[in-house]
């Protein structure tokens, strides 16, 4: 699908685990049945960005493998360096000091339901911040070049860190769509997070979270995603300047 005159751009993504975590569980992490339009994003920037000129626009998500869930239980601290103490240790002027997960008072367990063996096809639009349409052309050639490369300036993840994601770029898409298609699955996810951040301004790394939200509904095995400025999407809202 070509919205706002965009050319989509296709890559596959895999991984051993993931979690796209559900914000209504709070602490205890469940992870969504597939990404979230956020955590495919943050897939697309990993391999080309650049915040000043264009952002990503998420348009549809396929699931390729059926979600399986792996329950994981592991020790995590509560506790947060501080910017103090570390730019002590940067100097050397103070030993840095090792926050463990041994020491009860600052442990804490954590379930967190994840998926395993996870396989999808994400599709995305660079979309030119005002000014810079006319450099439209450049920036999708950018990406086809460096994703057909395997190219990214830091490792896609899936949901978390952790969860190292592999990409591969998919140049005829029909042909994929034929070979692997999505798997047979309808689920009303409910409400799902859109991004944690006010797409419609730049330098979104920058900027203040913002929390929206979309009615998610998987359709044989696809998720469509609206466009971030349609009704569509749930948004906070904007206090008057």
């Amino acid at each position: 699908m070509e919205r706002n005159n965009c050319k989509t751009h296709v890559i596959e993504v895999k991984g051993d685990f993931a979690c796209f975590s559900r914000p209504e569980l709070k602490v205890e992490r469940w992870s969504y049945p597939c990404p979230t339009p956020s955590a495919a994003r943050g897939v697309f920037d990993a391999i080309y960005c650049h915040p000043p000129e264009f952002r990503w626009q998420i348009t549809k998500i396929e699931i390729l493998k059926n979600p399986t869930y792996l329950a994981l239980r592991r020790n995590e601290v509560s506790a947060v360096a501080s910017t103090r103490n570390v730019k002590q240790w940067m100097k050397g002027t103070k030993e840095p000091e090792s926050q463990k997960a041994d020491d009860n008072t600052i442990r804490q367990q954590r379930q967190t339901m994840a998926l395993r063996n996870v396989e999808y096809r994400l599709h995305g639009q660079i979309i030119p911040w005002p000014g810079f349409e006319r450099k439209q052309s450049a920036f999708d050639a950018q990406f086809v070049r460096r994703a057909s490369r395997g190219k990214c300036f830091q490792q896609p993840y899936l949901g978390c860190r952790e969860f190292v994601a592999f990409f591969r770029h998919i140049e005829d898409v029909q042909a994929e769509q034929k070979t692997t298609p999505p798997i047979p699955l309808d689920q009303d996810i409910g409400f799902m997070v859109y991004d944690v951040f006010d797409l419609e301004k730049k330098n979104t790394n920058m900027a203040a979270p913002s929390i929206s939200l979309f009615k998610a509904i998987i359709n044989g095995g696809v998720l469509d995603v609206p466009d971030y400025c349609s009704d569509e999407v749930l948004k906070p809202e904007r206090k008057a300047s």
